[in-house]
């Protein structure tokens, strides 16, 4: 059977001499060269939700490639598509960048100027072990297949807006609906859902960032486990920590625990990072928060065409959430939509502070009533997402302070 090999890199005159060659190797089978990192996972993503057997056996990374660089890009590929071996093209063939490269999850390393001989040699071995890797998957291994876990980031246009709220609640929905989900605080030095869910905490995500290889072992001792099932990686206490969350440690981290989780829903605040543009680049789906009002729409606008420019995320693939939507306010989502250029979310969250206000004062937003239209809103979002069934409500309504009092001021 041939050896399926795609091959990635920037510069265009490098791509056509790297798949030029690799059609004179023996068995192979090229396939069309994706140009950046982001079409690289895309097309990783789609194939391998086909099925594993339609991954490529080798991916040829040149190291001219972005704008992820090549060994983050080799660390994310090797963390979600273990059956896919990766051979890193370099100038630098120094035994320190081989020992990076081995670090990052790379499975061999070909210098330039290109040699027939040393590339057949690696993409040959490198076929061949990854061959090994599905007859072990084949036969039940727990290796995590395809693209892991669905992550989806919530940003805010501006302070204020909402962007917590929604991450919490989507979180909340896809844990009830049965998914293993992990929440992650990435407004390093202003988060707030520890606040919101009553949490009192010691490890933060700040804990993470030095860490070169995050085992299993090691993001489970990391995460607070929540009383509602959520998995909760959260803000440093101290705000300046939060430097120490590059965005290299963010794409690992992200890998990390879409391999562990099926729902992983990560708050980005409204200030970007470092971190915070790392997350939206990696995402499957990034969500910016705004609420119907001229100021707060204009800062989405700033805000997606700031992701365009530095190439984090297009407009087209960014989508908007509108919050706090009422009937008779002059912006409506569709011209929400039209001012942004993205896309927009079918569901709009109406405004209705006063459901929220009890549980909110209380650091018990996970027990805001079902009956809220905030909570059905945010959670007919999530079946919108793919990351909750359609009508997906838990068997129980809070029962927490907060949502007796909810009750109460109702009746």
């Amino acid at each position: 059977m041939p050896t399926r090999i795609l091959p990635a890199g920037a510069d265009p005159d490098a791509v056509r001499s790297l798949t030029t060659l690799l059609s004179q190797l023996p068995d192979a089978d090229p396939q069309p060269p994706v140009t950046d990192s982001t079409q690289l996972l895309d097309t990783l993503a789609r194939l391998a939700a086909e099925s594993v057997e339609e991954l490529p056996e080798v991916v040829v990374v040149h190291e001219r490639i972005g704008p992820v660089p090549a060994l983050e890009l080799i660390r994310e590929v090797a963390l979600r598509f273990p059956a896919a071996g990766v051979v890193l093209v370099t100038s630098d063939a120094s035994p320190g960048l081989f020992a990076a490269a081995m670090d990052s999850g790379a499975r061999g390393l070909v210098g330039l100027p290109l040699s027939y001989e040393e590339l057949a040699g690696r993409v040959q071995a490198v076929a061949q072990w990854s061959a090994g890797v599905r007859r072990h998957l084949g036969h039940g291994a727990e290796t995590p297949a395809g693209p892991g876990g669905t992550v989806v980031t919530v940003s805010g246009a501006k302070g204020g807006v909402g962007a917590t709220l929604t991450a919490v609640q989507l979180a909340l929905a896809a844990q009830a609906s049965g998914r293993a989900t992990a929440l992650v605080d990435l407004d390093l030095q202003s988060g707030d859902i520890a606040s919101y869910l009553d949490v009192q905490f010691r490890r933060s995500v700040a804990d993470l960032a030095a860490i070169a290889d995050i085992s299993p072992r090691v993001l489970a001792d990391a995460v607070f486990r929540h009383d509602t099932g959520l998995a909760l990686l959260l803000a440093p206490a101290e705000g300046e920590r939060g430097e120490e969350v590059t965005d290299r440690a963010t794409r690992q981290l992200v890998g990390a625990l879409r391999s562990r989780y099926e729902a992983v829903v990560v708050d980005c605040g409204a200030q970007l990072s470092g971190a915070g543009a790392a997350a939206v680049e990696s995402a499957d789906t990034a969500l910016l928060v705004t609420t119907p009002d001229v100021i707060a729409v204009r800062a989405a606008k700033r805000t997606v065409r700031m992701w365009d420019r530095l190439q984090i995320r297009k407009a087209e693939e960014t989508t908007v959430v509108v919050n706090r939507h009422t009937r008779a306010t002059e912006i409506q989502p569709a011209l929400v939509q039209r001012i942004t250029g993205t896309a927009l979310a079918r569901t709009a969250v109406p405004a209705a502070y006063k459901e929220l206000q009890a549980v909110v004062d209380a650091g018990r937003l996970h027990e805001l009533d079902g009956r809220s239209t905030v909570r059905q809103a945010l959670w007919a979002l999530a079946a919108e997402l793919g990351l909750a069934r359609a009508g997906e409500q838990p068997a129980h309504r809070g029962t927490g302070r907060a949502a007796v009092g909810f009750r109460r001021r109702k009746e």
